[in-house]
């Protein structure tokens, strides 16, 4: 059975298009999309709200997300992940944190 319907692809194969062209703007901030993974997402979105054969979300990144707001409900703020000295770039975070993954 495909997990997938008629009007999910011809919706990611617009935003696709669109995205090639330049004219694929993200919903909030109305910026240029210039990732594909992002203009995927925005087609199966699309595709969501037409009624659209889509399976759903994935339940890692919603129970993520739900974990955070509830985490601020209680007056607790959320786990920082990059929680490092004041003063140092980003880049010197993103750099530490790949050496520790090792």
């Amino acid at each position: 059975m495909a997990k997938y319907g008629k009007k999910a692809q011809t919706k990611v194969k617009r935003a696709m298009h669109e995205m090639k062209e330049g004219t694929l703007r993200s919903g909030r901030s109305g910026k240029k999309v210039t990732s594909r993974k992002q203009a995927v997402a925005i087609g199966l979105s699309e595709a969501r709200q037409a009624g659209g054969k889509v399976p759903k979300k994935s339940a890692k990144k919603t129970a993520k997300k739900s974990a955070k707001k509830s985490a601020r409900k209680m007056g607790r703020p959320a786990a920082k992940r990059g929680a490092t000295k004041r003063g140092t770039s980003r880049s010197t975070r993103k750099t530490a944190r790949k050496s520790s993954r090792r």
